[in-house]
């Protein structure tokens, strides 16, 4: 009980001084209230969607490897639910399907050059999509990380001016007129560092997890045109 009553007081202290504050830091200081806010929704948010993204992902390997064939897999990973591996794929089916109409009954007689390059270029493209749709959310991480701190030190200038200013009015340069002043200015840099901290090491992680399943993806692409190639399809 003894120790929790210093971390109490601070914490007072530091509300006190954002209470009684001037209208700038108290603007500032709320504006970095509702980055930190939808920082750390971001994160939840998308670290539960790559959780669930992971548990997608093994469920549609798992359908791949049983199946013998394409076709095989392909009415196995319809059942599944949609996931970014689940719509290339068929993506890549369909239009594959598309060029060779009579692939599917048998007649076999492979693509010409230029339909494999296009369905390069179609599995590329639907990897891209699927890398925008996932992208979303991670651009704000990036710009909270690096506004916060620069709104931070702009309410501090603002601070040791109004500061500063006080004490030219007030006639007295004495230690006990310009703390105050000062340490509510301090307040604002050590909030716009509490917001970018954390989305900064949010957004390098989840990035971090992004870049791994596109590289999966980009991976399944080369192992679908692959599997077309052992199958005799091209």
């Amino acid at each position: 009980m003894m120790q929790a009553a210093p971390h109490t007081g601070e914490f007072g202290n530091v509300w006190r001084m954002i209470a009684s504050g001037t209208l700038s830091t108290q603007l500032i200081m709320a504006l970095l209230a509702l980055f930190s806010l939808v920082s750390w929704a971001i994160i939840v948010v998308k670290l539960l969607q790559f959780r669930r993204m992971r548990q997608e992902s093994d469920r549609f390997v798992e359908r791949l490897e049983k199946a013998d064939r394409l076709e095989e897999a392909f009415h196995s990973i319809m059942a599944l639910p949609e996931s970014p591996f689940t719509r290339v794929f068929k993506r890549g089916m369909t239009f594959y399907g598309e060029l060779r109409p009579a692939a599917r009954a048998g007649d076999v007689k492979g693509l010409l050059p230029a339909q494999l390059e296009v369905l390069r270029l179609v599995l590329e493209k639907e990897e891209g999509d699927e890398r925008d749709g996932l992208t979303g959310g991670l651009i704000w991480l990036a710009i909270f990380a690096t506004a916060s701190p620069l709104l931070g030190l702009l309410g501090t200038v603002i601070g040791v001016m109004n500061s500063f200013i006080g004490v030219a009015s007030a006639g007295s340069s004495s230690i006990n007129a310009v703390a105050p002043g000062i340490a509510e200015a301090l307040v604002a840099t050590a909030g716009g560092l509490v917001v970018a901290i954390p989305a900064a090491i949010g957004y390098n992680y989840l990035t971090g997890r992004l870049n791994l399943f596109m590289g999966e993806l980009e991976g399944f692409s080369s192992e679908f045109i692959g599997a077309l190639a052992r199958e005799g399809r091209i």
